[in-house]
């Protein structure tokens, strides 16, 4: 790789910006194929010193939270569209002020605030998130649609004589899926909600589209969204986080210390809980430049967190020299959902952010130290 681990501190994210604008340009064509709408999911990627890049592709933004939304306006100030199970009181003034779409979660949600959005001095579009109850995620912690679920109006709880003002319905049902599981959904969505999606300007779909994944289908993806456009003359908006930045970051660490417990260990100055928590919560195994499977080269390794944290364990890897302290290893596909979910735990240091090109090399953009982890606290 053309890419100088060595020449950051550690532990270190950085972004390749021309990974990132490959996964820009797939997305594009999708948009320039059908007309659909694309926002980045703030909430797998807000490494903002890459919005001027990502606003020239997208569309906007797609945010969860005030916090999100004041981002997305303020370093990229393109559509700004908002989604949360519930709105705080206290925020919805400034959130309206920020917000080109407003998605509520229920029908009471939307009557308790839409005087607040009559009141804001620029149109805004509202919406109402539905639960097919359809999903064929494995996951449980990641299924929007299982029984009980908080997430979006089922059917039986919709309420169509308070669709007024109301300019769009939303579903979010996937999670790092291909086009064929949207291509299932999609009949659910019609059958359940098509008499009152042909009464709306949009349909949002969502994230949860693996889109820049090697082996993804564009061609279903467009069929999909052409159906639907075709069917009812709407507006097709995704909202994917996790596509924008995927295969495009990486995270260097260095070994702080090597020794025998039943298996050889390697202790690294990057955790699992504190850096990539999706190795925990997923669970995941992310890869390692150079590395094998437990077994697979003469050296195998249990690769293991700074915190006290007993489960702070990224996985067990096989190498083919020997680990020593002091020896750099860089996973893979490191940009979404790290930087956007990592803590300091413990006290432990947050990894620098950096950007990589081939004009300008890698630059460090942004360290942390003490102060970070103090202003968390009180």
């Amino acid at each position: 790789m053309s890419i100088d681990f060595q020449a950051v501190p550690t532990p270190c994210y950085i972004v390749d910006e021309e990974l990132l604008n490959k996964n820009l340009e797939v997305l594009d064509h999708v948009q320039r194929r059908t007309g659909a709408k694309i926002l980045l999911a703030l909430k797998g990627f807000s490494m903002f010193s890459t919005f001027p890049q990502v606003g020239r592709y997208l569309h906007g933004i797609t945010a969860s939270s005030l916090h999100e939304a004041r981002l997305g306006r303020e370093e990229m100030n393109k559509e700004v569209h908002i989604y949360a199970p519930a709105f705080i009181e206290d925020d919805f003034a400034e959130i309206a002020s920020l917000v080109d779409h407003v998605v509520f979660n229920s029908f009471a949600q939307l009557k308790q605030f839409k005087p607040k959005l009559k009141a804001a001095d620029h149109p805004i579009e509202v919406g109402i998130r539905v639960n097919p109850e359809y999903s064929e995620i494995s996951t449980a912690i990641y299924d929007p649609c299982a029984p009980f679920s908080r997430l979006g109006v089922t059917l039986k709880n919709f309420r169509p004589d308070e669709l007024d003002g109301v300019d769009g319905l939303h579903f979010h049902t996937m999670c790092e899926q291909n086009s064929d599981t949207l291509a299932r959904t999609i009949p659910v969505i019609d059958a359940k909600f098509g008499p009152y999606i042909k009464h709306m300007k949009w349909l949002n779909f969502g994230g949860g589209h693996h889109i820049t994944r090697p082996d993804y289908d564009l061609e279903s993806l467009i069929r999909s969204i052409t159906l639907m456009q075709e069917k009812y003359g709407v507006q097709v908006y995704l909202e994917p986080g996790e596509a924008i930045a995927l295969n495009t970051g990486f995270l260097v660490s260095t070994v702080l210390d090597v020794f025998e417990n039943g298996m050889m260990l390697a202790i690294m100055d990057t955790s699992a809980a504190c850096h990539m928590p999706d190795v925990l919560e997923m669970p995941y195994r992310p890869m390692i430049i150079g590395s094998g499977q437990s077994g697979e080269k003469p050296y195998t390794y249990r690769l293991g967190g700074p915190t006290c944290l007993a489960g702070d364990v990224i996985g067990d890897y096989s190498f083919d020299k020997p680990l020593h302290p002091g020896d750099r290893l860089v996973f893979t596909d490191m940009a979404h959902y790290t930087m956007v979910k990592n803590n300091t735990f413990n006290g432990i240091q947050l990894p620098s952010i950096a950007l990589y090109n081939p004009e300008q090399g890698t630059r460090v953009i942004r360290k942390f130290g003490y102060e970070d982890f103090r202003n968390r606290l009180s």
